[in-house]
């Protein structure tokens, strides 16, 4: 049985889409934009000193920014015989193993910006919220077809197969 760890190990784990990073930056810019719109508008007619803020809130759009392109590089997954496998986070790391008889249900979801992209999020539940997991950013087909087969091993693993 292979050994899962926060740092991976030698399994071949699999990252989730590029494009998720343009979704959230996307999102990211469409957030800020209206409160850096804003101090603009005031610091022009009301004080320069608006200035500050709107500095203030550029820089930390930039930060933010910075923070989603490192955080969606590590999200990865992998499928094992027993369960399914989500990583997530560089400082914070979680690593959520769900077995497959204790899978309920699996929902794909993707909004508008995620489907501009072709991406979605897999969202697997449990019994216990614990051992439920979020995936994002899988290519559609990806996340159907993954959904149909995590399904497939729920019932499976649930009738005793």
């Amino acid at each position: 049985m292979e050994t899962v760890t926060l740092r991976g190990g030698d399994l071949p784990w699999q990252p989730v889409s590029p494009a998720l990073v343009r979704a959230r930056l996307i999102v990211l810019a469409m957030t800020m934009a209206i409160p850096i719109v804003a101090t603009i508008v005031v610091a022009l007619v009301l004080t320069p000193w608006v200035w500050i803020a709107t500095g203030i809130l550029i820089v930390v759009t930039a930060v933010v920014g910075y923070v989603v392109t490192r955080q969606v590089g590590a999200i990865s997954w992998i499928e094992l015989p027993e369960e399914f496998v989500i990583r997530k986070g560089r400082v914070l790391r979680s690593l959520v193993a769900i077995p497959y008889g204790r899978l309920q249900f699996v929902d794909v979801q993707s909004g508008p910006v995620a489907r501009a992209y072709g991406i979605a999020s897999l969202q697997i539940h449990t019994a216990s919220p614990q051992s439920s997991g979020t995936l994002p950013g899988l290519p559609i087909a990806q996340a159907e077809e993954l959904r149909t087969r995590l399904a497939a091993l729920g019932e499976a693993q649930r009738a005793g197969l």
